[in-house]
């Protein structure tokens, strides 16, 4: 399976040495930039075919943060990539609800 991040810098190069490509973005151009050219919105000429994206794509915390109308967008369209948030380099993001969070809202219970 193919993965791909988009983060800040240590977080890229963290991943890259265990072999996963990614983007260093640091504002909201910068992340829409990789963010379009991952999923081929936008038909740029860099951008992969549907066949060749990355079927799991990593953004940090804070990226999903300037990029959040667009992430809502793609993941109510059900196609690849799946987009899994992570916490970044300075850690959770207060206020920002985790995956387990929004599980247990969901289901009611508490695991």
């Amino acid at each position: 399976m193919e993965y791909y991040i988009i983060g800040e810098r240590e977080l890229v190069l963290a991943f890259e040495l265990v072999g996963v490509r990614g983007t260093v973005a640091v504002n909201r151009e910068e992340a829409l930039d990789a963010f379009n050219r991952i999923t081929g919105i936008g038909n740029s000429i860099s951008a992969p075919v549907a066949a060749d994206r990355p079927k799991v794509l990593i953004l940090t915390e804070g990226v999903s943060v300037l990029l959040e109308e667009e992430v809502l967008d793609w993941q109510k369209r059900g196609d690849y990539p799946l987009i899994v948030e992570i916490p970044g380099i300075e850690g959770h993001i207060k206020g920002k609800k985790s995956l387990t969070d929004s599980i247990r809202e969901a289901i009611g219970i508490q695991v």
